[in-house]
């Protein structure tokens, strides 16, 4: 063993300046890195990446330059390190993967080791930048060029020389004897029998080849952030070390089927949602697979769901169940309802919550650690974060991708999966169904048709018939029918006056109406049409100008209404039509997509209560109008949806709500968005016109491996490339917090807390400030920092929040000062 070796230095603990070891903060993250890869059967190659992550660490260049910053060499030395502007200028990571390549490349007579070793030493070269590219989009071959780069900068000559004999002794052990026969065999499970016989990487082959190589990028980043943080608060160790394993999911079934069962059955609604629930039970035995859940909205699916996981996920004994829902508006909702059914509160780790991050970008490394990595039994997250896990760049979404394996993973809404995601999508879920143990529900009232695309060869979904839940999804919807659809579409579209009128009829015969709008522009247009004949404790206006907090008082205040009889009219763009459990007696739909009208007519007659004169049930009624002069131009998915319903309503159709209507819907819809689902990029974006699906698997720039002919072709994605260009959705956005009620007091906390001595106190505060935070679009926030709307809650922080002014408590955040009555319009 070299003595000195024991001198070399990984981090140094701001708290107290204890040192951790190089050598034993890569053992540890080996360690760690070891069991998470096991979930793919890759438990090796998790241990080598981890093993050598750091291994550039070991240079003299490097301890100098840690010894310099945290001040354990004097400045008036020789070896000092001015290290102001120099953070991540020592290249620390190109060794280990230069360690990896030179070990495995020269194994296997037709290139085997080679494609081994480029998948490891990705992993390491990119462990603090992300995934670097293979092939640039300018026709660089960047990851020959990195393994190539001058020993100068890379230090490997030297750290070979300097390591622990026991780090390096483990290291050629694993690299010679274990990883690459482990990780080709796996490799062999993930691609095609063609790849094998002829040696060609086509599109799918090289996209699974990438999620391979992102799985274990994920074990790498986990066990690495994991170690990091541990030993700068040893007692998150101990806490990871105490969970219990395997998850207890017996103790959360008994609660659940105990709360199950004391559910009252009022009416065939009820009795309905109860069968519904029990056929979810009576297939969670079955093998783990892709399934639908096809249900009409209010038909229970939120606890149906989470019966089927829990019983499949004891008997599979997986790992976890990760709800994956379309917004942050009803995570909340659907996080109290299972914690409800399975008498968990809001400090028990069982149910984590993950929303929209406040926190900045550009993070300090401390902040990083502190992001969650989905570590709980039951986690609620949204599509946004989801997507971001599988594709962003960078390292911290991809931190939390290897938890998706040994899991359940429920999509609650799936038909608002993003059209440019669609192949990305498909290809993803069937790698992790394929070769990660996971299982995957798709739950909808109007189930897309991610199994009948029409560019099959870019990735589609495979789904059996026998895999729906639910049943006889005609006889259900047959049988669940609550609403008649009216078509009241009329040339020249509805005035404002006119849907104003219709609306406040319907709210004096029946008592409540719901009005649901494409744009925020008309929400506040008939809010104040409305305000001048509605009486004020009656008229509800909701959209996501206004914080989750305030969002979820005003509902709280419509239930109450709605359940004491009182009248209630409520103005809503469409946040309240996916997953919000309210019951009007009639709807007002702005034409919109059929997906979306289904969830809108969820919202009426929801529990079948709905009686006329006489005491009979009745449908309740929903109202399809189309607006005069609405903006939608920049809403391609509204205005496509648009066309196709007309489309469907000029058909004949038992119920334009049945199964076979919104399966026409989906042919009409897809069949015109079918060359945006590969996620296209412009010239105006990279140079060229590709798609993003291209930069993650077999990449357009690639020529040909001319000098590989006898060889099997080594991955040429554009990673960090695609990284940049991803975007779940359509525009960027930024999070300002309000000083609505609570959120005052944490404005004023964020803008004392000395965060750079208590991270946890800050982390704290910036979780609970996502319920009094907006999310504003770029051409909006430019105008908040043009009226000096917005403030940083400290200097270079890169939070911000909203000065008082700029909240109404009729509209929320506006972009000009509330008293002036000029409220934002987008």
């Amino acid at each position: 063993m070299n003595s000195r070796s024991r001198d070399f230095i990984a981090h140094t603990r701001e708290a107290d300046g204890h040192k951790q070891p190089l050598h034993e903060h890569l053992t540890e993250v080996a360690s760690i890195a070891r069991k998470l890869a096991e979930k793919i059967n890759a438990p090796q190659a998790g241990e080598l990446i981890g093993l050598l992550h750091d291994f550039g660490k070991y240079s003299l260049a490097f301890q100098r330059y840690i010894q310099s910053a945290t001040d354990l060499i004097n400045p008036d030395e020789d070896d000092y390190v001015n290290v102001k502007g120099l953070k991540g200028k020592i290249d620390h990571s190109t060794a280990g993967a230069l360690f990896v390549w030179h070990e495995l490349k020269k194994l296997g007579g037709q290139g085997q080791g080679e494609l081994c070793g480029q998948i490891l030493a990705l992993c390491i070269a990119s462990h603090h930048s992300g995934l670097i590219d293979c092939l640039s989009i300018d026709g660089v071959l960047t990851f020959d060029k990195r393994m190539g780069k001058d020993d100068e900068l890379t230090h490997y000559a030297e750290c070979i020389k300097s390591a622990d004999q026991e780090v390096s002794i483990s290291a050629k052990r694993l690299a010679k004897n274990d990883v690459a026969p482990q990780l080709w065999s796996l490799i062999r499970r993930v691609v095609s029998d063609n790849f094998i016989s002829n040696k060609e990487l086509n599109c799918i082959d090289a996209f699974n080849l990438g999620m391979l190589t992102r799985f274990l990028f994920s074990c790498l980043i986990d066990a690495d952030r994991l170690n990091s943080a541990e030993f700068e608060d040893p007692i998150r160790k101990q806490l990871r070390e105490e969970r219990v394993t395997p998850i207890p999911w017996q103790a959360a079934i008994d609660r659940l089927e105990s709360y199950l069962g004391a559910l009252p059955e009022r009416n065939s609604v009820d009795r309905l949602r109860r069968q519904i629930s029990q056929r979810c039970l009576d297939k969670a035995a079955d093998a783990q697979g892709i399934y639908t859940l096809t249900v009409p909205t209010g038909g229970g699916k939120t606890l149906a769901s989470l019966r089927y996981a829990l019983h499949h996920a004891r008997k599979h004994q997986l790992d976890r169940i990760i709800y994956i829902i379309p917004y942050t508006s009803i995570i909340e909702q659907n996080a109290t309802a299972i914690r409800d059914a399975i008498r968990s509160d809001a400090n028990d780790p069982w149910v984590l919550e993950h929303h929209s991050n406040l926190e900045p970008e550009q993070q300090t490394w401390r902040m990083k650690l502190v992001s969650e990595n989905w570590d709980s039994p039951i986690v609620l997250t949204t599509m946004v974060q989801f997507l971001e896990t599988l594709f962003s760049g960078g390292t911290r979404g991809a931190r939390r991708l290897h938890q998706l394996a040994n899991s359940i993973l429920i999509f609650d809404e799936i038909q608002t999966l993003p059209i440019r995601c669609v192949h990305l999508f498909c290809n993803a879920l069937n790698f992790f169904i394929d070769h990660c143990n996971t299982t995957a529900v798709l739950c909808t009232a109007t189930q897309p048709l991610l199994n009948e695309l029409q560019a099959s060869r870019y990735g589609q979904l495979s789904i059996p018939e026998e895999n729906e839940l639910a049943g006889d999804v005609g006889a259900l919807f047959r049988e669940l029918e609550r609403v008649e659809i009216n078509n009241c579409l009329k040339v020249g579209g509805w005035q404002a006056k006119e849907i104003a009128k219709l609306a406040i009829d319907e709210l004096e015969s029946k008592g409540s109406c719901l009005v649901i709008v494409n744009t925020k522009a008309w929400a506040q247009r008939l809010f104040q049409q409305c305000s001048e004949e509605v009486d004020k404790g009656a008229l509800f206006h909701l959209s996501t100008n206004q914080c989750p907090a305030h969002r979820k008082a005003l509902l709280g205040d419509i239930i109450e209404r709605l359940e004491s009889g009182l009248p209630v009219l409520c103005i809503s763009t469409q946040l309240i039509e996916a997953g919000v459990d309210v019951d009007f007696a009639a709807v007002v739909r702005f034409l919109a997509g059929l997906d979306s009208i289904a969830q809108a007519a969820g919202r009426c007659n929801r529990n079948g209560k709905l009686k006329d004169a006489s005491g009979n049930l009745i449908k309740g009624q929903v109202y399809i109008v189309n607006p005069y002069q609405e903006t939608i131009d920049l809403l391609p998915d509204i205005k496509v949806g648009q066309e196709k319903t007309e489309r469907v309503l000029t058909e004949p159709h038992d119920s334009f709500l049945a199964p076979s209507a919104i399966k026409r819907y989906f042919e009409y819809y897809f069949f015109e968005r079918a060359k945006d689902m590969t996620y296209p990029l412009s010239p105006k974006s990279i140079g060229y016109e590709d798609h993003l699906l291209s930069l993650l698997s077999n990449n357009s720039r690639n020529t040909g491996c001319v000098d590989r002919k006898s060889k099997f072709p080594l991955l040429q994605q554009s990673f960090m490339e695609a990284g940049r260009q991803f975007k779940a959705i359509d525009a960027p956005t930024q999070a300002v917090i309000v000083q609505y009620e609570q959120g005052r007091q944490l404005v004023t906390e964020l803008c004392a807390v000395a965060k750079e001595f208590d991270a946890h106190r800050y982390y704290e505060l910036l979780r609970a400030a996502q319920k009094y935070s907006v999310n504003v679009f770029p051409n909006v926030w430019r105008q908040l920092v043009e009226n000096e709307a917005v403030q940083e809650t400290q200097p270079g922080d890169g939070v911000y929040y909203l000065k008082e002014e700029f909240y109404s408590e009729e509209f929320g955040l506006s972009t000009e000062r509330t008293g002036k009555q000029s409220f934002l319009c987008v």
